[in-house]
Formats: structure tokens, C-alpha cells, sequence
């Protein structure tokens, strides 16, 4: 088991990793107080560990080689904390963070104390360093084959903290994190656009005679809604599998995850209502949409 490091207690190192993801939560179930606290800490750090990498490979004010250089940095620390080793003396590029020791201290114990395989966070850096390299997807097998390493990891390192290893539970939960993952895609297309990245598939595009300059340019043509409410059919479908998920989890962690739910499919459907128009409005969940929210939880129909 790994242990913190000497002036850094284990307690210390997971309060850490919880101040960065209050700083920076958005979709990822941390904040919330429906996971029981058992899990927080451990997801904290898993969150920790995922929003630094994925700031690396965002970093717009550094280089795409600084940026790789950062992320194999990043696997190095977590070989050594899944390993259950020492870190080993190496210079840090300049974009670790301060908070790195903590992250790793935090969750090397929890890969040990969860048993949670190491493939699934080296899958999550590699979608990463894949973000730096490739901005267009030719097919949907390529788009769905990024959001099994960048989006389906996270689902599945969850439910190996809260005890549940199911292979029917895997498999909805992929599902789950696929159409999230793809929602916020469509609700990204416009920040996307502006670093270069393309999530809807090439061919898609080819056969609805979409033009790449019209989007570049900001124009949401009748071919580019066309594009988008095939994607959106899809990702619906996505979510309607990953409803079972949200049944079978034990405990609070299942209202955890049909709110989930619920948010994902409420902004696809604002997506779908205003005619995926993100360059005038990006559709966001605010205060007004929770009591909406919490009425749909409790009339939730169970998955058959």
C-alpha cells in the first residue's frame, strides 16, 4: 500500500484532492453528498487524478510536446502509486501541479484499498494524450473507441469503490458514461470548434453534406442539424442502456447516478429544443432545473 509521503499524512493527502475537485467539479459525482462517505474520499482523488491529466491536455498556453511530456509524467506517478513503490527522484515538468505528491499519496491507497485495476487510469491517459494528437474522427467506431478509454474508465472505477463488480452493471454503465460523454461533445461543439476538435464523425458529416467551413465559420446549416440529430438518436439510445445502472447500485449512490442521468438527458433534450444552435447558447443545468430534477427522481421508472 502506497503511503504518504514523509510530512504529508494520508488524511492530508485526500483533503487535498478534495479541495481541487470542489474547485473544479462539473460532471463528475464528488461535491455531491448522495455518495455515501465512504466513497468520497476515494473519489475525490480518482477525480484529482483525471482533472489534472485532462488540464494537460487542454493546456492551451503550452506547447502540444510539453503537454505529452506532462501526461507521461502523469503515468509515470501513477505505475509507481498503483505499484505500491516509492516515487522516484525525476524532474517535474513545469506543469505539475503543487498538489501532485498529495494526488498520488491519496490514490496509490486507494487503488490498494478499492482493488481497482491500473488499466482502467492508464486507459483515461491515453485518451488524453490522444486529445493532443488527433482533432478528427472518422467514423463512430473511433468516436465510441475515445469515449471507452476517456468516459467509461470513470463509471467503472465507481462501482469497483462501491463494491459492485457485474459484468451487466459494467456494461450499462459504459453506456451511461458514452452518452454523457457524447452529450457534452454536442454541448462543446462551439468551444471545441475553437481548439481545432471535431467529435462527430467524418463520414456522418460526408454523407449529409455538411461543409467543415460552414462550421468553421459558425454557420449551423439544415446539413449540420442533420448531422447533429443523428448523433443526438444515438446518444439517446446510449442513455436508454444505461438506465439499469441506475437501479441495481446499492444504497445512495443510486440516486447518485439517476440524477446523473437525469442532467445528461435534460441538456440533451435543450440541445434537441433549440435545434443545437451552441454558438448563440450553450445550454447549461442551473438552480431552476433541480426541482425538475428531484420530481423526475422520485418518479423514476425502474429499467425492465
Amino acid at each position: 500500500m502506497v503511503t504518504a509521503s514523509p510530512g504529508l499524512r494520508l488524511g492530508e493527502a485526500y483533503a487535498a484532492c478534495e479541495r481541487l475537485a470542489r474547485r473544479h467539479y462539473e460532471n463528475f459525482p464528488v461535491a455531491s453528498r448522495l455518495v455515501p462517505p465512504r466513497m468520497r474520499p476515494h473519489v475525490a482523488a480518482v477525480y484529482a487524478f483525471a482533472r489534472v491529466a485532462d488540464d494537460f491536455a487542454d493546456e492551451a498556453v503550452s506547447t502540444p510536446a510539453e503537454r505529452l511530456a506532462a501526461l507521461d509524467a502523469w503515468g509515470r506517478r501513477l505505475e509507481e502509486a498503483g505499484g505500491g513503490g516509492p516515487p522516484r527522484s525525476e524532474p517535474a515538468p513545469d506543469l505539475l501541479p503543487p498538489e501532485t505528491d498529495a494526488i498520488f499519496a491519496a490514490l496509490g491507497h486507494t487503488i490498494a484499498e478499492c482493488a481497482l485495476p491500473v488499466s482502467l487510469f492508464e486507459d483515461l491517459l491515453s485518451a488524453f494524450r490522444q486529445d493532443v494528437t488527433k482533432q478528427r474522427y472518422g467514423s463512430w467506431e473511433e468516436v465510441l473507441d475515445y469515449c471507452r478509454r476517456s468516459a467509461n474508465p470513470v463509471g467503472r472505477i465507481v462501482l469497483r469503490i462501491a463494491g459492485c463488480r457485474d459484468g451487466q452493471l459494467d456494461a450499462s454503465s459504459d453506456a451511461l458514461c458514452t452518452a454523457l460523454q457524447l452529450t457534452n461533445f454536442w454541448q462543446d461543439l462551439e468551444r471545441d470548434r475553437e481548439k481545432g476538435r471535431l467529435y462527430l464523425p467524418l463520414d456522418e458529416c460526408a454523407a449529409a453534406r455538411a461543409n467543415l467551413a460552414d462550421l468553421a465559420a459558425g454557420r449551423l446549416t439544415p446539413a449540420w442539424r442533420t448531422v447533429l440529430e443523428r448523433a443526438a438518436a444515438l446518444t439517446a439510445s446510449l442513455f436508454e442502456s444505461g438506465r439499469l445502472v441506475c437501479d441495481r447500485v446499492p444504497g445512495r449512490l443510486r440516486w447518485e447516478l439517476r440524477l446523473t442521468w437525469l442532467g445528461g438527458r435534460r441538456i440533451l433534450e435543450r440541445l434537441e429544443r433549440d435545434g443545437f444552435d451552441v454558438f448563440h447558447r450553450r445550454p447549461t443545468l442551473g438552480a431552476a432545473d433541480a426541482p425538475l430534477l428531484a420530481w423526475r427522481a422520485l418518479a423514476w421508472r425502474r429499467a425492465t
